[in-house]
């Protein structure tokens, strides 16, 4: 807006106060206040054309363009510094945590830094490095301080790499461990099985299985063939 009112020649009237008539105006004075009471009523009118309609009606009694103009500075200024602080804060208290995916948290603190930026503060890459660095959650332990004891500098753009493959590398790392993990318990199963087959041919043995040697839990030997069953 204030770009706009320049190209118009009417950016001064933003800082302008009315000028007074005096006790016996001559008529190149009255001339002259009239002049700047119609640029300044142009000048209102295109700020206030440029509000929402609530906000029109809020603002349109204002007496001229400077005080309309301080009153909008006033509000909007304030709520920007508002808006600094809520920025600052959530960069401050963001924490990644164990139950999200690494890469999709360091996007959201992408976002953060956006804003941060946005609202007109420069953090610098080291900064940005270090602090991203910091946020990784607890299960990543080893691997910040295994990055924070680097001494060679990385970009943002680096780091974030590392991260991602490092997230892959535990990903195979898991699913590797949950094969091993149902392999054994296979085994376990079978092993049981086995037991609980052998335990019953030593209680059942004597009656239909008399020359079934128990051994141990995974393997049955035979001394001869099997007796046909007799009928009593």
């Amino acid at each position: 807006m204030l770009f706009y009112l320049t190209t118009l020649n009417l950016a001064r009237f933003l800082q302008e106060d009315a000028p007074d008539l005096g006790e016996n105006p001559d008529r190149q004075t009255v001339a002259a206040v009239d002049a700047w009471k119609h640029s300044d009523f142009l000048c209102k009118n295109y700020i206030l054309n440029g509000l929402d309609n609530a906000l029109y009606n809020v603002y349109s009694p204002m007496v001229n363009a400077k005080a309309l103009w301080e009153s909008l500075e006033r509000k909007y200024k304030t709520e920007d510094a508002g808006s600094k602080k809520f920025v600052v804060g959530k960069f401050l208290d963001f924490k990644m945590v164990d139950s999200k995916t690494v890469i999709s948290q360091v996007q959201e603190f992408q976002l953060i830094l956006h804003d941060i930026h946005a609202e007109g503060m420069v953090l610098g890459e080291s900064f940005q490095v270090a602090a991203l660095i910091e946020k990784l959650p607890p299960t990543w332990k080893d691997f910040k301080n295994y990055l924070k004891h680097k001494r060679k500098e990385m970009k943002l753009e680096d780091l974030i790499v590392r991260l991602r493959i490092e997230e892959d590398n535990r990903k195979s790392e898991k699913k590797a461990g949950n094969y091993h993990q149902e392999a054994k318990a296979n085994v376990v199963e079978q092993e049981l099985c086995a037991i609980v087959l052998v335990r019953r041919v030593c209680k059942f043995g004597v009656l239909l299985f008399p020359d079934v040697l128990p051994v141990y839990p995974e393997r049955l030997f035979v001394r001869r063939p099997l007796a046909p069953l007799r009928d009593e």
